[in-house]
C-alpha cells in the first residue's frame, strides 16, 4: 500500500490541512488489509481496505450469505451495522472518522478509524496483570451488557437489525450445519479426521438432539480473545474486529473465551447459568471450525503457515478426543 492510494481519504478523514506522511501495514488480518495512517504532524489513524487482494481466505460459495450466521463477516456494511449495535449499546468503540462506501477516494470499501495505540489487553495482562485489572473489570461489564441484551431473532447482527431473518430454524439447528461443513472440509484435508467422520457426525447430531428449545438472543462478539481488545489512555477496553457480530447464544461465546485463554484468564470473564447442552455442541463445532478454517486458509497464500498449521492440528486433536 503506498501513502499517494490513501492520501486523500486520510486528508478528509483528518483534516486540519495535515497530509499523510506514512502507511504502515499492521499484522494479523486474514479478511481484510489494516494499517496504520501517520499524518506529518504525527497524528495517527487506522485504515480498513475490504479489497479482495486483501482477503487471504479462499473463496466459498458460502461467501456472502448473511442468512448463514457463520458465512465469512466480511465488508463495510456489517462493520458499520456491528459498530452502531455495539455503540447503542454503551461499549466503548471505534471512533468513526471516515467510510467511504461509494468509493470515491479508493476502488473497495474503506474506513477510517481512530488508532488506539499500545498493546491489546492480551499483552497488557502478561505483561503486568495488575495494570489490566480495570480494563478487564470494564471488559467483563461490557460482556455483561451484551449478554442482558434481547434480540428479536439470532443471526447476522446487520442482517437482523434490517428486519431479515436467518434461513436455520434455531441457533443449535444453525450450529449443526456449521459443524456438519466443517466436518466436510477437514475431512477433505485430513486423513485423521476422514478416518473418524462416523463418529464425529453421530457424536454433533447426538449433541445437537439434546439441546432444549430456547428463544434468547444476545450479542455475541464470536471471536472474542484479549488479543481483539485493546486499551485506551484511559484504560477503557475497544474490542475491534467486530464485523462477525452476531444475535445468538451466550455460550458460543464463552465456548470461545474457553478456548482462547487460560483458566486463569477465562475466570475474571466467566458466568454463572451456561446451558451444559449448548456449550457442549458449541465446543466441538468451534473445534472443528478452528480445524477447517485454518486448513482452508492454507490452501491459499496466508503467510504465517507454521502458526496457522498448529492452530490446525491442536484443534483436530481436541476434536478427536471428544469421540475416543
Amino acid at each position: 500500500m503506498t501513502r499517494d492510494r490513501l492520501a486523500g481519504a486520510a486528508g478528509a478523514a483528518l483534516g486540519g490541512g495535515r497530509r499523510l506522511e506514512s502507511v504502515e501495514r499492521l499484522v494479523g488480518g486474514t479478511t481484510k488489509g489494516v494499517y496504520r495512517l501517520t499524518m506529518d504532524d504525527g497524528r495517527t489513524a487506522i485504515a480498513y481496505l475490504w479489497e479482495e487482494s486483501e482477503n487471504y481466505w479462499p473463496v466459498t460459495e458460502h461467501d456472502g450469505d448473511l442468512a448463514d450466521p457463520f458465512s465469512p463477516g466480511i465488508g463495510l456494511g456489517l462493520f458499520e451495522a456491528a459498530h452502531a449495535r455495539l455503540e447503542a449499546l454503551g461499549l466503548r468503540v471505534l471512533e468513526i472518522h471516515l467510510v467511504d462506501r461509494d468509493r470515491a477516494y479508493y476502488p473497495a470499501d474503506l474506513a477510517i478509524v481512530e488508532d488506539v495505540p499500545g498493546e491489546d489487553l492480551m499483552g497488557l495482562r502478561d505483561r503486568d496483570p495488575r495494570a489490566a485489572e480495570p480494563a478487564m473489570t470494564r471488559l467483563a461489564e461490557s460482556l455483561a451488557t451484551m449478554r442482558g441484551h434481547r434480540a428479536p431473532s439470532f443471526g447476522k447482527v446487520g442482517l437482523i437489525d434490517a428486519g431479515g431473518t436467518s434461513r436455520s430454524a434455531s441457533c443449535e439447528q444453525a450450529a449443526l450445519a456449521f459443524a456438519l461443513r466443517c466436518l466436510a472440509e477437514a475431512t477433505a484435508r485430513d486423513h485423521r479426521i476422514a478416518g473418524a467422520r462416523v463418529p464425529l457426525e453421530e457424536r454433533l447430531r447426538q449433541l445437537a438432539a439434546a439441546v432444549r428449545p430456547r428463544a434468547e438472543y444476545s450479542v455475541v462478539h464470536g471471536e472474542l480473545g484479549l488479543d481483539h481488545v485493546m486499551v485506551d489512555r484511559y484504560g477503557q477496553p475497544v474490542v475491534i474486529d467486530i464485523e462477525n457480530l452476531l444475535y445468538f447464544d451466550v455460550e458460543w461465546e464463552h465456548v470461545f473465551l474457553r478456548l482462547r485463554h487460560t483458566d486463569g484468564q477465562y475466570q475474571q470473564l466467566a458466568v454463572d447459568g451456561l446451558d451444559e447442552d449448548r456449550l457442549a455442541l458449541y465446543k466441538l463445532t468451534q473445534h472443528l471450525s478452528l480445524t477447517a478454517g485454518p486448513l482452508r486458509l492454507l490452501d491459499g497464500d496466508f503467510p504465517a503457515r507454521a502458526f496457522m498449521r498448529g492452530v490446525a492440528e491442536h484443534h483436530l486433536n481436541e476434536a478427536l478426543a471428544m469421540v475416543r
